[in-house]
């Protein structure tokens, strides 16, 4: 299971650095919103696999691995440090209140969607 969970995880990273340079090349990088996209598909995602009861290897496949490498809490909290150390207080806080509140929201609606799709 560890190497299903690794194959995902390198899928997910790719795609995540992926969408990272697409995202820059439209939107530049002065506002970290490709990680907000990139975390948000990901709660979506994982909220449907959820809602779905996805099989054991499909939930590490997808959830653990590609999800567990496209999305990243690490440079999320390294990006509001940023924002921080910029004294950039009202686009911290616009950030995470967007992550976290977004992130939720999706996910609740992913798990509902997948529901639906049992």
């Amino acid at each position: 299971m560890a190497a299903v969970a690794g194959l995902g995880a390198t899928v997910g990273a790719l795609g995540r650095y992926g969408m990272t340079r697409l995202v820059q090349s439209y939107h530049g990088n002065r506002w970290p919103l490709a990680t907000l996209l990139i975390n948000w598909l990901g709660c979506l995602l994982l909220g449907f696999l959820t809602g779905w009861q996805a099989t054991n290897l499909t939930a590490i496949l997808l959830g653990t691995g590609v999800l567990g490498g496209f999305t990243t809490y690490s440079t999320f909290s390294h990006e509001v440090v940023m924002l921080a150390d910029q004294r950039r207080y009202g686009a911290m806080t616009l950030y995470l209140l967007l992550s976290v509140v977004g992130g939720l929201i999706l996910a609740a609606g992913g798990s509902w969607l997948g529901w639906l799709f049992r």
